[in-house]
Formats: structure tokens, sequence, C-alpha cells
């Protein structure tokens, strides 16, 4: 099954979601033991991205299976985060793309993309219990953005958010709604975006090149691989690592 996400685990080794499965990775011996299951009554899902929230617990969404890029059966998926006692908590379905998401610096707003919105939403958080209300849009995007996919926030608070099919990561300002900063890229299918290098002053981004015809791949033949970013003038945040 599709490996979608991946985060680190605080003791030690990875989880990451496979398929319908949130998964504990272990890379020496090579292998995954299930942590638990989800979307059973859709065998045409599977996860999509996640991340680990600041207490510990791994977000991820489902998203019907692709017939080809962003071409799918809508509304087949829903949000889920696996706590660390490996409770599986389901916050909304009727999802069609789960995708980026992050936290507030201040752990007390979530932000989610549900990419055929074609919005960036933010939900009040409470760290405490993991629920999440209050859903609303704070930034939507542009014709030419194209469909908000990966998405991450820098030390400023400010959301960065990979544009599938717009060939460029845009930074907003959730508070102001408003974008501040555009980078393109020589490649027109950006995923996802992530802070990593030293201090976490490089920007790494991800791009795909599944359903690009041998044309566009001779005009874009960097398409599947990965970027770094450099001289942004900000920086990333550290990752939270799962707790169970």
């Amino acid at each position: 099954a599709p490996v979608s996400s991946v985060a680190l685990r605080q003791s030690g080794g990875y989880v990451a979601t496979i398929g319908t499965k949130f998964c504990a990775l272990n890379w020496e011996e090579q292998s995954a033991v299930v942590l638990a299951t989800v979307d059973n009554d859709k065998k045409n899902n599977r996860f999509n991205d996640g991340k680990v929230d600041p207490a510990g617990r791994y977000f991820a969404g489902t998203m019907a299976e692709e017939t080809a890029p962003a071409v799918l059966e809508r509304h087949q998926g829903a949000l889920y985060s696996l706590f660390p006692d490996h409770y599986v908590k389901k916050y909304f379905d009727q999802v069609d793309i789960s995708n980026g998401l992050d936290w507030s610096l201040d752990h007390k707003i979530f932000y989610y993309i549900d990419s055929l919105s074609y919005s960036v939403d933010a939900f009040d958080y409470d760290l405490q219990t993991g629920q999440i209300s209050n859903r609303r849009s704070v930034y939507k995007l542009e014709k030419e953005e194209q469909i908000p996919d990966g998405m991450c926030i820098d030390a400023e608070g400010k959301l960065w958010v990979a544009c599938y099919n717009g060939g460029r990561v845009i930074r907003l300002d959730p508070v102001t709604g408003k974008r501040l900063q555009t980078v393109k890229l020589p490649v027109d299918k950006t995923t996802s975006c992530c802070f990593g290098g030293k201090n976490y002053s490089e920007m790494y981004v991800t791009c795909a090149r599944d359903g690009m015809d041998p044309e566009g791949l001779l005009r874009q033949p960097e398409a599947g691989g990965i970027f770094k970013i450099t001289g942004l003038g900000v920086k990333g945040t550290a990752p939270y690592s799962y707790a169970g």
C-alpha cells in the first residue's frame, strides 16, 4: 500500500500512514507494525497527508484512490488522529482530498487543507483534549495558484502552502488572510513543503511526475524531484514526535 506520511516517534523509529493503517516503523529491522486501521467500510480509500501535533498525537486524513491526479470519487475521506494510547478519533468526514496540516505557534489553532475546497481552513484547537471546533477559511486560493496541497508553518507563525499544478509555494498570513510571498519552481506539480537543514533555515519542496505525458516530462525533466530553497529569511520549527 502507498506510504503517504511519516513522522518521528518519541520511543525511537517512526510512525507512518500506509494505505488505511497507522503503523510503527522500525528502520533497522525493516518492519512495520499496524497500530490502527481506519475506513474499514471504504475499500477504495487511503491515507494522504499526516503530521504530529504538539501533544504527540498523529493526525492524518484519508481520500478515495485517484483514477488520475486530483480525479477521484468525492466526499469519501475523513480526518483522524491516533492518540498515544492508540485510540483513534474521527473528527469529520465528507473530505475530498485530506491534505496539509499544522498548528499555530501557541497551539491554539489547527490549520487544515481539504484540497478540492481550494481553501486553507482554521479550527480552534484544545491541546489538552485534541478537540477541534469553529471551522473557518483563512485563505482562498486564486486561480493561478491552483490546488492547495501540503503545508507547514514557519517560526513567525505564517503558513507555507505547496500549490499542485501551480508550480509554486506561497506564504500566507492566516490572521489577515493575505498572501505575503510566492516562490515559483521549475515544475508544475508541487506537492508539499517543510523546513530542514541548519536551524530549519532551508525549505524542502516535493513535487510529482505522476500523470504527466512524455511532452510534459520533456518540458519539466525535474518533475518528481525534491527541491531545496535557501535565502527565504525565515526559519521553520522542529517537528513534533508521536508519543505512543
